[in-house]
């Protein structure tokens, strides 16, 4: 019997995607997330919610299987014992956090097999393609990675603050120095406001704002924020608040320059095939003329000196995944856990005991033992 029809005769694997703000649950080989969950705990004591990633030592391990536990029996409703984990990580997921999450799902939940699998790769699987520059616009930063032929190049990634965390905060000072009362401007009503009305701008009206000669903004929004407050989400708000991705300074540390110097990063026979594979993945990714924007950017920066001489590039593609750009990773996990991959690739439980620590799957050979250099 083939490999891969041994493998789809057992009970799907559960794929578990954790970001920073929230986690995809699902199953192997299905085309959608079961669950999209704050990554958060909740404190009985104070009634607070705690950001996963906050966390560190014994306290981030408790809550971690304390989130675990929710997700198998509350969400999922599997017993973590009959089923194999997928985790799709990213390349810059902190070290304690992948540790403890494999101590909790081998030490305390038994699960015989977890599969760890790098976001920036899997998300070429819903393309079927093997090269492109993905541009992870996430909650906390910007991650570019450029694959190139099924590898990752990791001496090219690039990673900045740029992300939804930005724009929450540039929305919170508007909204301030507009004369609203900041108690009242939760993470979720300032989401919701960042979802619901705003959108990112053309590059000739960035600049008019940027000159200070602004344009005739969009209309005015007056947004419900329970019970029988409003707040007036002004038209220049819903038009800047993403302009916090393309700050234009000395450093030169904009979301288009951040692309430009992980390609020019690259070899010379890799820059034009990624710059005409470009996918956005993330939540900050769905905002509406975002990738528009981007496009104008890179064409103009294209022209100026501090590039010209040196990428030769005319035109900048981007591809539009099957799936929405928060859970397009997810799907690329849930198409790997599908596959006879998840026997082979995959840290068993055995394995696992004998070193108490996770190969890194940066290092093709990693057979190093647990506390060596």
């Amino acid at each position: 019997m083939p490999l891969f029809d041994s493998v789809m005769q057992e009970k799907p694997a559960v794929v578990f995607e954790i970001g920073t703000a929230y986690t995809k649950l699902g199953f192997a080989a299905e085309a959608h997330p079961r669950f999209i969950l704050p990554t958060q705990v909740l404190d009985p004591a104070t009634g607070k919610s705690t950001a996963l990633f906050s966390l560190h030592g014994a306290e981030l391990y408790d809550n971690l299987v304390t989130f675990l536990n929710d997700l198998f029996f509350k969400y999922a409703l599997v017993s973590p014992k009959d089923r194999r984990i997928v985790i799709v990580e990213t390349v810059l997921c902190p070290t304690e956090f992948r540790e403890c999450l494999a101590r909790a799902l081998f030490k305390h939940f038994e699960v015989a097999l977890v599969f760890f699998v790098p976001t920036h790769l899997v998300i070429l699987t819903t393309l079927a393609v093997g090269t492109a520059l993905v541009v992870d616009l996430g909650f906390k930063e910007a991650v570019i990675l450029p694959v190139y032929s099924g590898v990752q190049v990791l001496h090219a990634w690039q990673a900045q603050p740029l992300a939804s965390e930005a724009v929450h905060a540039e929305i919170r000072r508007q909204l301030v120095a507009s004369g609203m009362v900041e108690s009242l401007l939760t993470d979720d009503l300032v989401e919701s406001i960042k979802v619901r009305t705003c959108f990112v701008t053309k590059h000739a009206r960035a600049i008019q704002y940027r000159e200070g000669k602004p344009p005739n903004p969009p209309p005015d929004v007056d947004y419900p924020a329970g019970g029988q407050q409003i707040v007036k989400v002004s038209g220049v708000l819903r038009e800047t608040a993403f302009e916090v991705l393309f700050p234009e300074d000395n450093d030169n540390l904009g979301l288009p320059y951040l692309i430009l110097d992980a390609i020019l990063k690259c070899p010379l026979d890799m820059r034009r095939s990624l710059a005409e594979n470009i996918v956005l993945i993330g939540g900050t990714s769905m905002i509406p003329g975002i990738a528009a924007r981007l496009k104008e950017e890179l064409l103009h920066l294209m022209e100026t000196n501090l590039y010209k001489e040196k990428l030769f590039i005319k035109s900048f593609k981007f591809h539009n995944p099957p799936s929405k750009g928060n859970f397009t990773a997810w799907l690329g996990g849930s198409i790997y856990g599908g596959t006879d991959l998840l026997l082979t690739k995959s840290l068993t439980k055995e394995n696992y005991s004998k070193n108490n620590r996770v190969p890194d799957w940066i290092h093709l050979d990693d057979k190093r033992s647990h506390g060596s250099n």
